[in-house]
């Protein structure tokens, strides 16, 4: 390999690697969890001291979609976020999984 083409391929590695190697995810609510789970999910999040739950609130911005499989997402990954990002963080009584694509959308940001 010549070594212009070396140093490209290294170049390229170095950008790559961190989005490769990126452990990027967000709680999620399971859409198979009951209305009562998921408003006990929101009600529990909710209520820790280090949660912010204004923007799923009316007039915030992540009301709309004004779901409750959309607002306990919100509430459950802020609690996991704020918690360490810990995994027992998003287990909500078996209710709670990952993904890795960003779920924001429009002005309702859902923080890493």
């Amino acid at each position: 390999m010549s070594s212009q083409l070396l140093t490209v391929f290294l170049l390229l590695s170095a950008v790559a690697i961190p989005v490769v190697t990126s452990n990027r995810q967000w709680c999620m609510a399971m859409n198979t969890a009951s209305a009562e789970q998921l408003q006990a999910n929101i009600d529990y999040a909710c209520s820790q001291h280090n949660v912010d739950c204004r923007p799923i609130q009316p007039g915030g911005s992540c009301y709309e979609p004004n779901t409750l499989l959309d607002h306990a997402s919100y509430a459950m990954n802020a609690y996991y976020q704020n918690n360490g990002r810990i995994d027992s963080a998003c287990k909500f009584n078996r209710t709670g999984c990952f993904i890795f694509v960003d779920p924001s959308h429009g002005s309702c940001v859902f923080y890493t």
